[in-house]
């Protein structure tokens, strides 16, 4: 079922701080969306909070999603708050660029503990309070690279893939309620997630963290308030997955071609 529209709805939104769940929270106020934002950078937060409509009712909660304890005391929070949520936006995510070889594992438990055990902690959490609510829907965001792999991706990639699988998989389990579930997988969408991102350098002679802000910006072809409407579009329509921006649209059906091939193409692409 999932939900028909935002009016008098609420909506619970991670990684609200900044990009798209900033943006995300914005239109769902601007559509009558009570909203409980949450992030771990509280001056990101109060960013957020100047800009939504003063006629909702807002509550903010500074939440590490990599803690499961913190992501069930915001859920708790969020339902005293507003009396009860219809929506969890599950969007914090980091992200670590480095040969798979070369990356400390301190590094990967950092991105897995926030892109996916972040995800599970926000589903959990919420799903009581979903189960109360009459229209209610799970939001996970995965990435097109949680359907494409690429070299120097490897965790990213890795967190993302579980994201989807899991994401899949717990719609199949509530097809038949009134929950409804989705997979946003965004493309290149101009955010802070590679500027706030760790940095491996392979060797004196790779590129360096500000080489790869630099291209990101220049090939993010999409806007978060741009995301964020395709986003809520796609939540009304309970699709399963909601491909953002071109480019995902595009690297989904090479890989749907070509699901091994891609991967030498891929390579030659890089190396030329």
């Amino acid at each position: 079922m999932s939900v028909t529209d935002f009016n008098h709805k609420v909506a619970a939104i991670t990684g609200a701080g900044s990009g798209i769940g900033q943006s995300l929270a914005v239109l769902l106020a601007r559509a009558g969306c009570h909203i409980a934002i949450s992030d771990l950078n509280a001056e990101g937060l109060e960013e957020t909070r100047a800009m939504l409509n003063p006629l909702v009712n807002v509550s903010v909660h500074v939440v590490d999603v990599a803690k499961r304890e913190q992501v069930e005391a915001f859920a708790a929070s969020a339902n005293a708050a507003h009396g009860k949520i219809n929506m969890i936006f599950n969007n914090a995510g980091v992200s670590v660029t480095g040969l798979a070889e070369k990356m400390p594992y301190e590094d990967i438990e950092w991105l897995m503990n926030i892109n996916f055990w972040g995800v599970v902690y926000g589903c959990k959490s919420f799903l009581p309070y979903l189960r109360e609510a009459d229209e209610a829907a799970i939001i996970n965001t995965s990435s097109i690279f949680g359907t494409i792999a690429v070299p120097s991706q490897s965790a990213y990639n890795a967190s993302k893939f579980a994201v989807k699988g899991y994401t899949y998989a717990l719609r199949q389990e509530l097809i038949d309620s009134h929950i409804g579930v989705n997979c946003v997988q965004p493309g290149g969408v101009k955010t802070n997630i590679v500027n706030a991102s760790r940095f491996i350098p392979t060797d004196n002679e790779s590129a360096t963290k500000q080489d790869l802000v630099e291209t990101f910006s220049r090939l993010a072809r999409k806007s978060p308030e741009q995301a964020a409407a395709i986003i809520l579009a796609g939540v009304l329509k309970n699709k399963a997955r909601i491909l953002v921006g071109s480019d995902a649209k595009i690297a989904s059906w090479i890989e749907r071609l070509a699901p091994a091939a891609y991967l030498k193409l891929l390579r030659m692409n890089l190396t030329d």
